[in-house]
């Protein structure tokens, strides 16, 4: 019963804040991943480098990269995730995201 009782409660808890931290989520994972781009692909620095960049706050964000495609993904697990590439002449570009809308 006190099981049921603590997931009741999460669930409304997340129910009440779960489209603030998506959204907060979501933004950290495209500034991130376009910054981490520029540092990685741009400014040529390692991805462990450009893991210096973070801002407070950002800890949660992880980030991969794609040499081959020069890609910088940044994620946090099951909220976020965003990918921006380089692009010559263009620089890094976020890419489209394939987010449902809601």
């Amino acid at each position: 019963m006190l099981l049921l009782a603590i997931a009741g409660a999460a669930a409304a808890w997340f129910s009440s804040y779960g489209t603030m931290i998506r959204g907060n989520a979501t933004a950290g994972t495209g500034y991130l991943a376009h910054v981490a781009c520029s540092c990685r692909y741009i400014a040529g620095r390692s991805l462990d480098d450009c893991e210096k960049d973070k801002m407070g706050g950002m800890e949660l964000i992880r980030l991969s990269d794609d040499p081959q495609t020069k890609s910088v993904t940044a994620s946090v697990p099951m909220l976020a995730s965003d990918t921006a590439s380089y692009r010559k002449g263009y620089g890094c570009i976020l890419q489209q995201s394939q987010r449902a809308a809601g």
